[in-house]
């Protein structure tokens, strides 16, 4: 189909020592061809990599017996988001130090239905490039740890408990000075407010992005571990 269409090119000009504007006005006529052929050869190169993105988010890592939901202050999912990190980051380390995970329940952007989980799935709970890093923290800002948690109303912790509002570590010695956080590049940078991380003193960077290190727990668990138990309580 042709269709006309009139292109005008509008110049204005200013008169010496006047108000009056005077205005110049040419037109010309172009034809536009408005058929647009389809590139055929280039949507036969894409779609073999929709159809393998596609067939690789649908492959099957685990199941759930039951759904895996996200709250605070505590929840089945963030407990195993969670233990999930911790176990595949400490299963070969030996801990002199305490060490737990510290999350933020914002990260976790959907839920895990009972049933077939899919890598699909993890992608979805967790669509971010964020990468798992290890934080080096006095024992002085516990306290501070402590109040961040009572204002949010509670993150996904492993491996350490909140008692009455007090954050109490597993492992290590009573007379350790430093202790070791395991979180995301995002948190260690101040993200969601946690403030705190700007006074660690060593940080340790894994490379491993934390969906990735969720996809190799689900397929070594075969069936997800379900834990509702709260962890923290103030």
């Amino acid at each position: 189909m042709i269709r006309i269409v009139s292109i005008f090119i509008i110049g204005a000009g200013l008169l010496a020592c006047s108000s009056v504007n005077t205005l110049s006005v040419t037109s010309r006529t172009e034809k536009l061809n408005e058929s647009v052929q389809v590139n055929s050869h280039i949507d036969s190169l894409i779609r073999p990599y929709k159809d393998s993105l596609s067939s690789e988010m649908n492959v099957v890592i685990a199941e759930a017996t039951t759904d895996f939901v996200v709250g605070r202050p505590g929840s089945n999912l963030g407990n195993w988001v969670a233990d999930a990190i911790f176990v595949n980051q400490t299963r070969t380390v030996r801990l002199s130090e305490p060490v737990f995970v510290l999350l933020n329940t914002g990260g976790l952007r959907a839920s895990l239905n009972k049933g077939s989980i899919t890598v699909g799935d993890i992608f979805k709970l967790m669509p971010f490039d964020n990468e798992l890093v290890w934080v080096k923290l006095p024992m002085s800002i516990l306290p501070e740890i402590e109040a961040y948690l009572m204002k949010t109303g509670g993150e996904p912790i492993s491996n350490a408990q909140v008692e009455k509002g007090v954050l109490k570590l597993n492992g290590g010695k009573e007379s350790a000075t430093h202790f070791w956080i395991i979180t995301s590049d995002y948190l260690k940078n101040g993200g969601d407010k946690m403030t705190f991380f700007s006074k660690s003193e060593d940080v340790i960077l894994t490379g491993k992005v934390m969906r990735d290190c969720l996809i190799d727990e689900a397929k070594a668990q075969g069936v997800l571990i379900e834990d509702s138990v709260t962890r923290i309580n103030f």
